[in-house]
């Protein structure tokens, strides 16, 4: 097939590294993608944010299927203009992708559907926000309720940091405060066409920049799957995943279909095992990231089959994904300062060393080439890229993922050194 996906990140990578793995060799271009991207696809100048664009550059070049990955162009409706030319398309509509778009949306399909979630009051004044706070106790969970990149969320017990975080979205909107639910955390991606869905398999990320869970929220710093201890609450992940099916993804699904809004795409269930059961957190729209980096390389079906057939609504055609027994994890590389002030334009060196390590790919998510010729690639972001390593059991991955990541330099940069470290005891 010929494939656009548009995006500039590590999810966009490992979306293309997945296809390229496949035995059908496909023409693959990326918009607007990033150094290392452009490796593995061609990289063309379109604003994935102008729907126009993008539908133009699809219909000239016979694009098969579109993948979107980011939440900004779902959000601006890129999917529908590709819809209503006919062009097979990834991702959801403006009004579906409100799922993460907006998280009083969400909280009020969640509600019509019967999924279970924790409570939650909007506040759109200091005021409301005091009260919801009196209502619901520490600690407090504050979100912003449009697109934050991963940072719009804060879970703090002190009063006047949470009340802070609220100030500083409030003239954006309204703010979500919402019950403080414990227990590990769960994402689950959902492939939908609308009707039919089929899961993927499970996994497990890091938002703290620190080890131990310390340190300011991100946008993720590091996942693993499968979970092999969602067996000892559930007695299989197979279980597990039946369960959330049935009781998160199927409804959403219907509920938003029967509103006229079709789901098509991936619907990423951010979950919580409380010791209530299981409840959901939030909804994305897009593929998760880190998680995408160590799902799909476990994909033993073919992750183009998976796409299409949801883009084009024959999902219940398609068996139920097949995984790997390997396991996979991996570490993100981030640079000084972030998340609060990334410093980037920095040298990155050691890539090739890195790359050699057994088991081991690299992911790029904020890198580009260098003004001169032959010199090292550059850090452009935040999270500058993935070690993503492979193994039999989680020891073996875990020791070649920070064998790899020892050996990249990056000044300034740090990662954290506890990734799976529960899992590989």
């Amino acid at each position: 097939m010929k494939i656009l996906v548009l995006g500039s990140g590590a999810r966009e990578h490992a979306i293309i590294l997945a296809l390229r793995a496949e035995q059908t060799e496909h023409e693959i271009f990326v918009a607007p993608g990033n150094a290392g991207i452009a490796q593995d696809a061609t990289p063309v100048s379109v604003d994935p944010l102008d729907g126009g664009a993008v539908t133009a550059f699809a219909h000239e070049h016979a694009i098969d299927l579109v993948v979107v990955g980011p939440e900004a162009p779902l959000v601006a409706g890129v999917a529908d203009a590709l819809r209503v030319r006919g062009i097979p398309v990834f991702g959801p509509g403006k009004a579906a992708a409100q799922l993460e778009g907006s998280k009083s949306f969400a909280k009020r399909v969640m509600d019509a559907a019967g999924v279970p979630t924790g409570r939650a009051v909007r506040a759109a004044t200091t005021a409301e926000v005091e009260s919801a706070f009196d209502e619901l106790g520490a600690p407090y969970v504050v979100k912003a309720d449009g697109l934050a990149a991963g940072k719009g969320v804060i879970v703090t017990s002190d009063r006047a940091e949470a009340l802070a975080h609220a100030e500083q979205y409030l003239p954006a909107g309204p703010v979500l405060i919402e019950e403080f639910l414990s227990g590990p955390e769960v994402s689950l991606f959902f492939l939908s066409d609308g009707d039919t869905v089929r899961a993927l398999s499970p996994a497990q990320d890091f938002k703290r920049a620190l080890d131990g869970d310390a340190g300011p929220n991100t946008g993720g710093m590091g996942a693993y799957s499968p979970l092999p201890w969602l067996a000892e609450q559930f007695g299989s992940e197979q279980a597990f995943v039946e369960e959330v099916t049935r009781d998160v993804a199927l409804p959403v699904v219907r509920q938003l279909d029967a509103e006229g809004t079709p789901f098509i795409g991936l619907l990423y269930a951010g979950l919580i095992l409380t010791p209530a059961g299981v409840r959901v957190i939030e909804f994305n729209a897009r593929f998760g990231d880190p998680e995408t980096q160590i799902v799909l390389p476990r994909l033993v079906t073919p992750l183009s089959e998976l796409l299409f057939a949801a883009a084009s609504g024959t999902l219940e055609d398609q068996p139920e994904p097949v995984f790997s027994d390997e396991v996979a994890i991996t570490v993100v590389l981030a640079s000084e300062g972030y998340p609060e002030a990334p410093q980037t334009g920095r040298p990155i060196e050691g890539l090739a060393d890195a790359a050699a390590v057994e088991g081991v790919r690299l992911v790029h998510a904020a890198t580009a080439s260098p003004d001169a010729p032959g010199g090292s690639l550059i850090a452009t972001g935040g999270r500058v890229l993935n070690v993503v390593a492979v193994a039999s059991d989680f020891r073996t991955a875990r020791d070649r993922a920070y064998e790899a990541i020892a050996r990249i330099r990056l000044d300034g940069s740090h990662y954290r050194t506890d990734i799976a470290a529960r899992v590989a005891e």
